[in-house]
């Protein structure tokens, strides 16, 4: 078990995180970090907290100790190609994955270090975005959990204009080709909070969260990233694609959902989770892509019904 680098003066968590370095099966190394608990806690298990596309292990600090100070531990992933984790080209401001499946090899390798610190149970998984689509995917491989907890899953993506009438063909094509690295078109290399003003962003109506994420980027650039590859477009609807043909799982579910959601695709998310006979969508009126980014209040509401899964109470419910 070797230590890795986490940045304590960005990250804004509770005392005594650990980040560790982790090889997977396939030979990436990925960066894992655990947060424990608030001291005199009773221990009510731990979140498996599966970041999205262009995340970092640091971004997430907040959040476990919010969560800490309700009796959580939390271990969270730089998932390859993003973080600190093992980047597939030398330009490293490039998505790319080849692949959904080496994502699900970055979650087993998550799941073996939770098991190696013996963390305390139920887990639980608390997953964004394209963290989502992972997580959806590894509750059909039957992931070791009580429950699931979605912010804004990935299980559809809004295309840009100039790519949406191509975007299968395009990705496709280059997928297979000596340019899966091209920068998908209507993407940017430059991080997204950085690249745009916080008036009408797609992330967060917080503004305190938003300074906290550019003050993250300006600190630790080389944590950041920007757009997906065409290798990564095509691979990520291939799996939307795949999972969307799946049954429901046997697993409580909430989902959180900004009414403003301009990132992912909506109706995926509210079709799923109709026939989710486990499972309950809670729709944030006038929020963000980002919930768990958004204000004090929001992320209570959220972190409440994560207690209701550990606790095996979640109501399969519907509110808009």
């Amino acid at each position: 078990m070797t230590d890795a680098p986490l940045f304590h003066d960005i990250a804004h968590a509770p005392p005594g995180g650990r980040a560790f370095w982790r090889v997977t099966s396939d030979g990436v190394r990925v960066r894992l970090a655990h947060w424990p608990r608030a001291d005199g806690t009773k221990s009510r298990g731990t979140i498996l907290l599966l970041p999205g596309r262009t995340e970092y292990i640091e971004k997430y600090g907040l959040n476990a100790a919010e969560l800490a100070a309700r009796g959580f531990d939390t271990l969270t992933i730089d998932w390859r190609g993003q973080g600190l984790a093992d980047r597939p080209d030398a330009e490293r401001v490039l998505g790319h994955v080849g692949h959904f499946d080496e994502y699900q090899r970055d979650l087993d390798a998550m799941m073996a270090q939770a098991r190696d610190l013996d963390l305390p149970r139920p887990f639980t998984m608390l997953a964004h975005s394209m963290g989502g689509c992972i997580g959806l995917r590894a509750l059909h491989n039957g992931l070791d959990v009580v429950g699931a907890c979605f912010s804004a899953p990935m299980w559809g993506i809004i295309l840009s204009k100039p790519l949406r009438p191509m975007a299968w063909g395009f990705s496709w094509a280059l997928h297979w080709s000596p340019w899966k690295m091209t920068l998908s078109p209507g993407t940017a290399r430059e991080t997204y909070v950085l690249a745009e003003p916080f008036e009408g962003n797609m992330l967060t109506t917080d503004r305190t969260m938003w300074t906290m994420m550019q003050q993250q980027a300006k600190a630790h650039p080389e944590l950041t990233l920007g757009g997906p590859t065409a290798g990564w477009l095509f691979a990520a609807l291939t799996e939307m694609h795949a999972l969307a043909r799946l049954p429901v799982p046997n697993v409580p579910a909430v989902t959180w959902l900004g009414s403003n959601e301009r990132i992912v695709e909506s109706v995926p998310i509210h079709r799923l989770m109709a026939d989710w006979p486990k499972g309950r969508l809670e729709v944030l009126r006038d929020r963000e892509h980002e919930v768990l980014m958004e204000d004090p209040t929001v992320r209570g509401q959220v972190y409440a019904s994560i207690e209701e899964l550990a606790r095996g109470r979640s109501k399969a419910t519907s509110a808009a």
